[in-house]
């Protein structure tokens, strides 16, 4: 049967390079970006998970949540300014993201079918990130807590969950921090030499939404060139 597959965050970098390349297989993608949806808002998640029925005939097997943000919020800033960033970060990293994955449960249940669910999370839930992104990291390291909960709570189901974590990316975002923080420095800090490429994180995805066994649900993968290991 051919799979549907809700990707989130296409637009770009990560996100885009996963949608073309599940497009490369026996599947029906709706990849979706800030355009299309905004997820900035409370019902933005809902508004697009319903959009995903409408264009995939009422049934999503894999949803991909790869949609994020990565903003600066300086510590010295205006406290209401630096909350509104934190939560900003938050609505967009985190909890549309829980709201698409409670969608999908809900839905893989009322159908009695099986779902897988993919989540890009990043380094920085267990290593953290700079003074400027707390709030990045936070949203991070909630999101690979929310994968293994899913994955322990709904296994017996049928219902599987992954959480990829990415180090640096040659995405837009990657390369505007890398500039502003001092590339060389921080290339330094990888041992393999470079930063990772969109397609080397796109087809750790596509294993995780087609071929991964069931028995590997709950699993958090590292890609990060082994500057950070676990």
């Amino acid at each position: 049967m051919t799979a549907h597959i809700l990707v989130t965050g296409a637009s770009r970098g990560i996100g885009a390079a996963i949608a073309a390349r599940l497009r490369t297989e026996d599947a029906r993608v709706f990849a979706v970006s800030s355009k299309d949806f905004d997820l900035a808002t409370p019902d933005g998640a809902g508004q697009l998970w319903e959009g995903a029925l409408a264009a995939l005939d009422n049934r999503v097997d894999v949803l991909v949540n790869n949609a994020g943000v990565f903003e600066n919020n300086p510590l010295d800033s205006d406290e209401a300014d630096w909350l509104s960033g934190w939560e900003r970060t938050m609505q967009i990293n985190l909890t549309a993201s829980a709201v698409l994955c409670r969608r999908a449960v809900l839905h893989w249940q009322a159908r009695k079918a099986q779902g897988r669910i993919v989540n890009i999370a990043s380094r920085a839930a267990y290593r953290g990130d700079s003074p400027q992104h707390w709030h990045y990291a936070a949203s991070k390291a909630g999101m690979v807590g929310m994968t293994k909960t899913i994955a322990r709570g709904y296994a017996k189901d049928g219902i599987l969950a992954f959480a990829i974590c990415p180090g640096f990316t040659m995405t837009g975002m990657a390369d505007d921090y890398l500039a502003s923080r001092g590339g060389d420095k921080l290339l330094a800090d990888i041992p393999l030499g470079r930063v990772a490429m969109p397609d080397e994180v796109a087809e750790m995805a596509r294993f995780c939404a087609l071929q991964a066994p069931p028995s590997m649900t709950g699993a958090v993968l590292d890609i990060n060139g082994a500057s950070y290991v676990r």
